[in-house]
């Protein structure tokens, strides 16, 4: 059990969910590194976590996507911790194609890791949060859960409703002292646009290059820890991709 305040990030092992981690860990907060398969990517996010920070970050392996997974995983974590001030919900997958094509698979198991998993996640947090009377939820939705994107049906649709996932839920919680708000990352240099055209896509942005995890991270940041009266909101971080 610890008094000082605990952030869980999803899918924490790379990416944006590891910048999201290390720079929540920067603002004093022991984070939990969850991930679902690469155990070696998520022990070296915790130790470099721990290089960086001086913290107590832990990594705890649970599928986000598995409703029973999900629960045992933030029980445990209550049982080593005893709260949870931060969430993020960053975890995510695509399975791009265009809808004539797209297999029932790939359309389940987006949805399934991009928007059920907010539900399996967020329904015991919230019921810790409400005790607290305190918390903080940032679910990380995308540019394309706002404008769409061909070939991305799935991935499309379940960042949108991330996004209505975020607003009922900021109506439901305020009362009790918690803020949900959304970030909607625009195109980021992750393993997830390696592949993307990315010269084609910088000619659309008007600040003219792509974004960073860092990016990503200090915005979620701001809405987890700084930003005390806002709730609610879709905030974009997409070089101005969408205006």
């Amino acid at each position: 059990m610890t008094e000082k305040k605990v952030a869980l990030v999803t899918g924490a092992s790379r990416g944006i969910g590891k910048a999201c981690a290390l720079e929540l860990a920067k603002a004093g907060y022991d984070v939990i590194v969850n991930y679902a398969g690469n155990e070696d990517a998520a022990n070296n996010t915790v130790k470099e976590i721990k290089e960086k920070t001086g913290t107590n970050p832990y990594a705890i392996k649970f599928d986000v996507s598995n409703k029973e997974a999900a629960e045992n995983g933030i029980k445990e974590i209550i049982e080593k911790y005893g709260r949870i001030d931060v969430l993020v919900n960053n975890a995510g997958i695509t399975r791009d194609g265009l809808f004539i094509r797209m297999t029932q698979e790939a359309w389940e198991s987006v949805i399934n890791t991009n928007l059920s998993s907010a539900y399996y996640v967020t329904h015991p947090v919230a019921k810790i949060m409400i005790k607290q009377r305190s918390g903080s939820i940032v679910n990380m939705s995308s540019i394309a859960g706002v404008y769409g994107n061909a070939g991305q049906a799935n991935y499309s649709a379940a960042k949108a409703g991330l996004i209505g996932f975020t607003k009922s839920l900021a109506k439901e919680l305020a009362s009790r002292g918690i803020r949900v708000n959304a970030v909607a990352p625009g195109f980021i240099q992750t393993d997830m646009t390696k592949d993307l055209n990315t010269e084609k896509i910088i000619e659309f942005i008007p600040l003219k290059k792509l974004g960073l995890p860092e990016d990503i991270a200090k915005t979620v940041k701001f809405l987890a820890v700084d930003a005390d009266y806002i709730t609610g909101q879709v905030l974009g971080v997409d070089g101005g991709l969408v205006i």
